[in-house]
């Protein structure tokens, strides 16, 4: 990370090597010794949370500032659907059948990191969560033509590691979920939603709610796949229910292909933020 101001107070890069460089003795191997920000036994504390917070939500406001990308295209997705080249491997016959959209995300990515070049990497920047299945497609869509793209990873019990076709530059990794989201959110051009599971209807419906209670801007909100989302979810019996009003049916779009998605995009037309809706 670049930082070009200038001061004329001492650094803190060269007060940090400089305390490595120190006699040996009690005082100094103390713990109470370390400089507050490297050490790193400091940081973990639960009192720190709120700087841990700010600290995830500063470094990639300040990187992506840095590289000049104002606005992204976030793609969610499962990580369990399979490219079709290795879906007969897939652990059922639906992720099997969904393996389809591996490539329309891997499309859709390309159309969109297309544009995302003409602007000069500074809009619709293809923007997943870092993982494999829809979010590989969507940074390998982006490589194919010879783009940028973000992958924002979140560290999880199992081992895992950014997928092979994020930007290095631009592949992080966060400890919070909620800073994670709030991340996708925050530069959204338009939100694509692909078939996944628990971690896909979350980010789905977080999305969905602060458009709904008009808390962020509408965007193109695109649902690939309307058999599996009408099947996931009963839109229909919510809006009858009266548990969402009918026009939150308007929210979003069930698209099946990438130049489907890609052509609603250029069409779109900004409308005036939603106010909140009180009791939703």
């Amino acid at each position: 990370m670049n930082d070009d101001r200038r001061s004329r107070l001492r650094d803190a890069h060269t007060d940090r090597a400089t305390a490595t460089h120190i006699p040996d003795t009690p005082q100094t191997r103390s713990p109470a010794y370390r400089l507050a920000f490297a050490d790193e036994d400091f940081l973990c504390r639960d009192a720190l949370r709120p700087v841990r917070l700010q600290l995830e939500l500063l470094k990639f406001e300040m990187l992506l500032d840095e590289h000049g990308i104002d606005s992204t295209v976030v793609l969610f997705g499962g990580a369990r659907i399979p490219a079709p080249a290795d879906k007969a491997g897939a652990r059922t016959k639906t992720l099997a059948e969904l393996s389809h959209f591996y490539d329309e995300a891997r499309e859709f990515a390309r159309l969109m990191t297309k544009k995302a070049k003409a602007s000069g990497n500074r809009e619709f920047i293809v923007t997943t969560g870092g993982g494999p299945g829809v979010m590989e497609a969507g940074n390998r869509g982006a490589q194919d033509e010879d783009g940028i793209s973000i992958g924002l990873n979140i560290v999880l019990p199992h081992e895992q590691a950014p997928n092979p076709y994020v930007t290095p530059d631009l592949a992080f990794n966060f400890h919070y979920f909620a800073i994670r989201k709030m991340h996708f959110l925050m530069r959204a051009r338009a939100i694509c939603v692909f078939p996944g599971g628990f971690g896909t209807l979350d980010e789905l419906f977080e999305a969905l709610t602060l458009i709904q209670t008009g808390r962020m801007q509408r965007v193109p909100f695109l649902l690939f796949g309307r058999g599996f989302w009408e099947k996931i979810v009963n839109w229909e019996a919510l809006a009858d229910a009266g548990t969402i009003s009918a026009e939150d049916l308007e929210l979003f779009h069930f698209v099946e292909t990438a130049q489907e998605a890609s052509d609603l995009i250029e069409r779109w037309q900004p409308e005036a933020p939603r106010e909140g809706i009180p009791g939703r």
